[in-house]
């Protein structure tokens, strides 16, 4: 059992290299390469689209993607530098800043989103559409139960 654990934990480490070269590709190949985080870009576009919704702090995008706020500090820097998006001051709160995606923001997002769909029909061509939904079960499970230990 526990070497079929081991091969899961390799198996799942060189899946989401792979994922994220193929992503990276992608990226280059369709002159998006300095958006950084093109996941950020997208939830920054989620955010726009509720006025009212809070993500945008810094903390509540690290903690969305995972990473430190430093590092979102640090990529927000970049994407406003090259002109992804513009920072102003919230109205409710004057600690904190909103962020807006600019046009070239929202042309970015477009294309972030285009690459992650042609790397995921890459990375499932083959499977069948039971194969896929049987996948997305053991996934859900999966998180499910990572989710789980971490409430206890």
């Amino acid at each position: 059992m526990e070497e079929q654990f081991h091969e899961m934990e390799l198996l799942s480490r060189s899946l989401n290299q792979a994922h994220r070269a193929a992503v990276q590709s992608e990226l280059n190949a369709a002159g998006l390469n300095e958006v950084g985080h093109p996941m950020l870009v997208s939830i920054l576009q989620s955010a726009e689209e509720d006025p009212d919704g809070q993500c945008q702090a810094q903390r509540e995008l690290a903690d969305l993607l995972h990473v430190s706020p430093a590092a979102v500090a640090n990529s927000l820097k970049s994407l406003e530098r090259d002109g992804y998006i513009r920072r102003e001051p919230w109205q409710k709160d004057a600690r904190r800043n909103r962020v807006f995606l600019t046009p070239k923001g929202a042309a970015a997002v477009e294309g972030c989103r285009d690459v992650f769909r042609r790397v995921s029909a890459r990375m499932m061509a083959g499977f069948s559409p039971e194969e896929l939904a049987q996948l997305a079960r053991f996934q859900r499970r999966m998180l499910n139960n990572l989710n789980s230990h971490e409430k206890e």
